[in-house]
C-alpha cells in the first residue's frame, strides 16, 4: 500500500551542524583526544563527527524520501550528497599512506636509531656486586598478595576502596618498594566518597616484604577511578590538550608526596615511532601539574619511560640494523628481546632489565641488557648464556615434585659472575625456595629454602658449586689461623683467618686431598676474586 511521500527536504544545514557539534563535544568529553595530527585518535575522533554530520545532512537536508512506509523503502533524489561521502574513504586512504611512508619499510634507519645502545660496556665493571639488604626479591604479584592483606585489616576502608594493581617499583629513600594507591570501590563509592576522596596507598617492601598502609591527611581527588572531571586522563589531557600521553606510573617523592608521573610522547606519522620528549607530574591531592623536560625531571622520578616502549625501541634497533629486507628473510645479525623483563635498582635508579637472544635461535641469549627507566641509558652486556625460561624450568625442575611457580629471574652479579636469582612459589603465591643459576650454563643450579634467608642461599650456591664460577683474579699467601670445620647442606666448608685477622671460607670441592690435612699456623698460596669481610678461595695451592 502506497502513502503519501515524506520529504525532509526542507530541513535544513543549520540543523546538521548543531547536531553533529553536540555530537562532537559529547563524544570529546567521553573520549578526550590529544589535539595533534599525528595522533590516530584525533583521526577517529574527526571522521566519526563527519560521518554523523553526513548522516545528518543526508536525512535532514538533501532529499531523503520513505517511498512506503509500509516497506520503509528509501530513495535518495539529491545525489550530490552522496559524494560528499567519498571524503570518508579518502581520509582513510590518505592516513593508511602516511603510516606506509613513514614504516619501517621505509625508514629502516630511523627505526634502528629509535634507542642508542652502548655496546662496549662489561658485565663486571658496571654491575655492583650484589647487595642483598637491597635486593627486590618479590615481583609484583607477591606484592599484590602482601598489599590485598594489609587492606583485609581495613575494615573501615576495605567497603569503600581497592587496591590498584599499579604497584610501581621506586627507590624511596635507600629502599626498593613498590607503591600502589586505593582506588574508589565502584561509582556509587565515588559519588559517597568524592568530597574527602582516596585516603591513602600502600608500599611495599620489595626486600623484606613489609607492607604498609600510609593514610594521608588530604585524600586523593583525581584518580583512574574517578569519574568526570575528576578522572586522571581526561583531567590530564584537558590540562594539556596538544600532549599525547603514555606511561602514566604512581610515583612518591622523598617525603612520601604522592604523584602521578605521566609521560610525554611525540609521534612520527600516525602514532608511529613514539618517543618520550618530557613528563607531566600531576599533584592527586589539588590538581596541580607542571611539564618537564627530559633534561629537568626531579631525581626522585623512577619511571620516565614504559618498559614496553623500552621494549619496542630496542626491538627496532636489533632488528633493522642491516635493513628491513634482512629483517624478514636472510636475518643476518638479527636479535630481539627475551618474552620477559623484570627490574634492578642500585645507584639511585630503577634498570629495566632483559636478554637479547638471536631470533634463529631462541633456547639461548647472547646478551642482555640494562635501561635506565629514568634516561633511558641503554647499555647491552655480551654474556652468552641461557634463556630465562630454561633457567626458570631447571629451577623448578630441581624441586618439581612440590609443582612451585617460578619468578622472572633477577640478574645479580655474584662473585663476579652472572647468575639468576629466582623465586620459587606455591600456589599461595608465597615465596617458598630461592633457586640460584649459572647464566653461562644453567645445569648449576642450587635450590634452597627460603626460611633460611638468602644469603644463605647465596652461600649454599656458591659452596655446592665450588666457586667454579668465580674468575681467579687475586693471588696471595697467608697463614691459616683457628680453622673451623662447618657442614651447610651437606657440604663442608672450612672458615679461618690469617695473620692479619682477614676471614676467608673455602669449600672442600676447592681441593678436598689438601684441605682436611690443613694446620695451625701453616702458611698457603691461594686466589680469590675479590677483598671483602670473608673471602671466598677459589683456589688453594
Amino acid at each position: 500500500m502506497k502513502r503519501k511521500k515524506k520529504d525532509f527536504k526542507k530541513h535544513g544545514l543549520l540543523k546538521s551542524i548543531i547536531i553533529s557539534l553536540l555530537f562532537a563535544g559529547i563524544y570529546y568529553y567521553i573520549s578526550y583526544p590529544a589535539l595533534d595530527i599525528h595522533n590516530l585518535g584525533l583521526w577517529m575522533y574527526i571522521i566519526s563527527v563527519l560521518v554523523v554530520f553526513l548522516i545528518c545532512q543526508t536525512v535532514f537536508h538533501t532529499g531523503l524520501v520513505i517511498e512506503d512506509l509500509q516497506t520503509g523503502k528509501i530513495s535518495v533524489q539529491n545525489h550530490k550528497i552522496m559524494k560528499l561521502w567519498l571524503a570518508v574513504p579518502a581520509i582513510i586512504i590518505i592516513l593508511v599512506l602516511v603510516a606506509i611512508l613513514n614504516s619501517a619499510m621505509l625508514n629502516a634507519k630511523k627505526y634502528y636509531k629509535r634507542i642508542e645502545i652502548d655496546t662496549t660496556k662489561t658485565f663486571q665493571e658496571d654491575l655492583p656486586e650484589v647487595d642483598f639488604n637491597k635486593l627486590p626479591l618479590l615481583d609484583k604479584k607477591s606484592s599484590s598478595k602482601l598489599g590485598d592483606r594489609v587492606m583485609g585489616g581495613m575494615s573501615e576502608l576495605v567497603s569503600q576502596y581497592d587496591v590498584s594493581d599499579e604497584y610501581t617499583q621506586i627507590n624511596y629513600n635507600d629502599e626498593i618498594i613498590r607503591v600502589t594507591p586505593l582506588e574508589y570501590n565502584g561509582t556509587i563509592k565515588w559519588f559517597t566518597n568524592r568530597d574527602k576522596g582516596i585516603t591513602g596507598y600502600i608500599t611495599v617492601n620489595s626486600t623484606t616484604g613489609k607492607a604498609k598502609l600510609i593514610k594521608l591527611d588530604k585524600g586523593l581527588k583525581y584518580a583512574p577511578s574517578a569519574l568526570f572531571n575528576e578522572n586522571l586522563y581526561r583531567k590530564l589531557q584537558f590540562s594539556y590538550p596538544t600532549k599525547n600521553f603514555d606511561a602514566i606510573n604512581f610515583e612518591i617523592d622523598n617525603s612520601g608526596n604522592p604523584y602521578w608521573v605521566a609521560s610525554v610522547v611525540k609521534y612520527h606519522g600516525i602514532n608511529q615511532r613514539r618517543e618520550v620528549t618530557g613528563v607531566v607530574i600531576f599533584n592527586p591531592i589539588n590538581g596541580e601539574s607542571k611539564y618537564y623536560k627530559l633534561k629537568d625531571v626531579p631525581s626522585w622520578v623512577d619511571h620516565v619511560y614504559e618498559a614496553e616502549l623500552i621494549l619496542e625501541q630496542v626491538n627496532d634497533w636489533g632488528a633493522y640494523k642491516n635493513g628491513y629486507l634482512n629483517s624478514v628473510f636472510t636475518q643476518r645479525d638479527v636479535v630481539a628481546t627475551t618474552t620477559g623483563y623484570n627490574y634492578l635498582a642500585f645507584n639511585d635508579d630503577v634498570y629495566l632489565y632483559t636478554g637479547i637472544t638471536s631470533v634463529l635461535a631462541d633456547e639461548s641469549n647472547i646478551g642482555f641488557i640494562l635501561t635506565n627507566m629514568r634516561t633511558k641509558e641503554t647499555n647491552f652486556y655480551s654474556v652468552a648464556g641461557a634463556e630465562e625460561y630454561s633457567a626458570m624450568d631447571s629451577a623448578k625442575g630441581q624441586v618439581q615434585q612440590m609443582k612451585y611457580t617460578s619468578t622472572f629471574p633477577l640478574l645479580i652479579n655474584l662473585n663476579g659472575q652472572p647468575t639468576y636469582l629466582i623465586s620459587l612459589k606455591d600456589n599461595a603465591g608465597l615465596v617458598k625456595m630461592y633457586a640460584f643459576v649459572d647464566v653461562v650454563d644453567y645445569q648449576k643450579v642450587v635450590v634452597t629454602d627460603a626460611s633460611k634467608g638468602i644469603e644463605a642461599a647465596a652461600d649454599a650456591y656458591l659452596t655446592q658449586m665450588g666457586e667454579e664460577s668465580g674468575t681467579s683474579k687475586n693471588t696471595k699467601t697467608i697463614n691459616v689461623y683457628g680453622i673451623k670445620e662447618v657442614i651447610i647442606d651437606g657440604n663442608t666448608v672450612y672458615y679461618f683467618t690469617d695473620q692479619n685477622n682477614q676471614k676467608y671460607k673455602v669449600s672442600i670441592k676447592v681441593n678436598k686431598n689438601r684441605l682436611p690435612f690443613l694446620k695451625e699456623g701453616e702458611q698457603v698460596e691461594i686466589e680469590y676474586n675479590k677483598e671483602q669481610e670473608v673471602i671466598n678461595i677459589t683456589e688453594l695451592k
